[in-house]
């Protein structure tokens, strides 16, 4: 198969985009691990879609790689103190949005994961979570409340789940029971 088919693939993607030759590494070693799935008399539009996928896969690595070399090379350059009272700001910052993170519901958690983390817009957030892009709008808007709640209540003394429900006591303070 891949005798045929590697000269098609070498020649993907067509136009130069950027990505250079280095998913096509890729492209032969997923479709190895899913031979099984290959289908018959249509190996190469599968694995052009494969070549598409790892294409996209190396671009998003390389984005995230940019924009993280990018925002090192602005810390150093602004010459601030990494032991400042910035950076411990920073880091209690992020505790704080991660605890109120865990607390929400595995769906919150993952529609604000793939808005915030994953940069994905609304429509391609809405595939990866089988919904329709209003549903999920609606989703990620709820999901925004419960994490808003959750942060406030976390700084609250005595913060607990977002989501529970406060009660009164169902004895007065002080009132013993016994068995």
């Amino acid at each position: 198969m891949t005798s045929t088919i590697r000269p098609s693939c070498a020649r993907y993607p067509p136009g130069g985009r950027r990505g250079g030759t280095r998913h096509r590494g890729g492209t032969f070693p997923a479709a190895w691990r899913r031979l099984d799935r290959v289908p018959a008399g249509e190996a190469l539009p599968w694995l052009y879609a494969t070549a598409r996928k790892c294409l996209a896969n190396e671009l998003r690595r390389r984005d995230l790689r940019e924009r993280l070399d990018s925002r090192v090379r602005a810390e150093a350059t602004r010459g601030q103190d990494m032991a400042g009272p910035e950076l411990s700001e920073q880091v209690a910052d992020r505790l704080a949005v991660l605890a109120g993170l865990a607390a929400l519901r595995p769906n919150d958690q993952e529609a604000l994961r793939l808005i915030e983390w994953e940069q994905l817009d609304v429509a391609a957030a809405a595939q990866v979570m089988s919904c329709s892009a209003a549903t999920f709008r609606v989703r990620l808007h709820r999901a925004r409340r419960r994490l808003a709640r959750a942060l406030v209540q976390a700084a609250e003394p005595g913060g607990g789940d977002p989501d529970a429900v406060t009660r009164p006591p169902a004895f007065p303070s002080g009132t013993e029971i016994r068995a």
